[in-house]
């Protein structure tokens, strides 16, 4: 489907290359283009000071050439990454570590847990987009890994602090967004910010209730580092250290004004469903792909493989589950 509206997916990251599992593959014989060289893997960029937010981004078809037969500079970036000749933190130390930008879009990466019936599992990620080496960070470290998105939200709901975790009290926000080829994209963001909060639960939105907005925000990707001590009768005291990761999008601003639901001119709401249908559809398809994938490699099918692996689509007029 063709939607009139350009949709905004946008991620900026810029920090010092922290790690990566980048790898040289070669395009089978069944893929499109066989015999292509093409890079694939994570690359882990570490934007705060403190070195504590490492964000991944994930790659997973970069050619030498582009798609007009001219070189890839995001290839030739991966390349020195995966030679040595751009150094990485865990590798060489943070001072001697290359400084890069990257501009690229938030996905979802889809999967079928094994272990728990073969259930979806959707997370976000950043995938793909472009590399430059860079030579100053932005002042600011709040503007160093951040979103901005159009998005069709159905639902707010209020979470409860975590003291435990220092996670602080939040809403979430469910919705759509789209990537490049206009795909249908289930996400949460979060709003932890008093005045944000209270905005997104005054929007009222539902699933018989779209609200059309676009929203911007800050990344967090960490790894929060506990340390307890225990007193000892003798001795030393016993310290402990513990790790938990948090990770979350936290929207810090949107449009003043929202976009029209249900137009021509923004997106239509039989547009939206279509777009509901077809990531059912896709699912399908690629829950299908990995069952035969596990059966080929000896693991027994456990469930009913072609079932479409989610429940949702339009169930009445104008109500969009996904």
């Amino acid at each position: 489907f063709s939607m009139k509206k350009n949709m905004t997916n946008e991620a900026f990251v810029t920090g010092y290359i922290y790690s990566h599992d980048l790898k040289e593959k070669v395009a089978g014989a069944t893929s499109k283009n066989p015999g292509t060289e093409f890079i694939q893997g994570t690359l882990n960029i570490v934007t705060d000071n403190a070195g504590l937010n490492v964000v991944p981004i994930y790659y997973s078809y970069v050619t030498a050439t582009t798609k007009n037969g001219g070189p890839n500079n995001t290839y030739n970036v991966l390349k020195n990454i995966i030679d040595g000749k751009f150094k990485t933190v865990m590798n060489d130390g943070k001072e001697n570590a290359t400084m890069v930008r990257c501009n690229t879009a938030v996905e979802l990466n889809d999967w079928f847990d094994p272990r728990n019936n073969d259930a979806l599992v959707s997370t976000k990620r950043l995938t793909g987009g472009f590399i430059h080496v860079e030579t100053a960070l932005p002042e600011d470290e709040s503007k160093r890994a951040t979103f901005k998105v159009d998005i069709v939200i159905t639902n707010v709901r209020e979470q409860e602090a975590d003291a435990e975790k220092d996670i602080p009290a939040k809403v979430i926000i469910k919705g759509a967004v789209f990537n490049f080829r206009n795909a249908l994209l289930p996400m949460e963001f979060s709003a932890t910010d008093p005045a944000a909060m209270n905005y997104f639960l005054s929007l009222d939105a539902s699933n018989s209730n779209p609200i059309f907005t676009q929203f911007w925000g800050e990344i967090i990707s960490q790894t929060i580092v506990k340390v307890t001590t225990e007193e000892s009768a003798f001795g030393e005291a016993l310290v402990k250290e513990t790790r938990s990761s948090y990770k979350d999008y936290v929207v810090k601003g949107a449009k003043p004004d929202l976009y029209e639901w249900d137009t021509e001119d923004s997106i239509l709401g039989s547009e939206f469903a279509a777009a509901i249908a077809e990531r059912e559809v896709y699912l399908a398809a690629e829950k299908q792909r990995t069952m035969e994938y596990r059966a080929s490699k000896g693991n027994a099918i456990t469930a009913a493989a072609a079932k479409p692996a989610t429940g949702g689509v339009v169930t009445a007029k104008g109500t969009y589950n996904f």
